[in-house]
């Protein structure tokens, strides 16, 4: 069952995403985001957290970096947890960040 989900998600990325322009307010992208939740937390607790996600996708979102969460939510991550996260979060949000000075 996983593998069919991953299979659809890989098809619409492949063949139908690239018909339209980027959109996703997110980093991941909404796809990304779904295949991770799914490798992460199993085919239902994934494609219910990417479903989420993609009704969070909208023009009245600020969007910026928002990672898979350690564990099930179908609410926003708000805190990156890994140094590296901070680095993306910093492209999306330089203002939010603290500076280590």
């Amino acid at each position: 069952m996983q593998k069919f989900f991953v299979w659809l998600i890989r098809g619409y990325q492949k063949y139908i995403s690239p018909l339209s322009r980027p959109h996703c307010r997110y980093y991941p992208t909404c796809s990304n985001y779904m295949l991770q939740a799914i490798e992460k937390h199993g085919p239902l607790a994934g494609i219910t957290m990417g479903t989420a996600r993609i009704l969070r996708c909208n023009p009245f979102v600020r969007g910026g970096f928002d990672p898979v969460p350690e564990h099930f939510t179908i609410f926003r991550n708000p805190h990156p947890e890994r140094y590296e996260d901070e680095i993306i979060a910093a492209k999306f949000h330089p203002d939010k960040v603290k500076s280590k000075e």
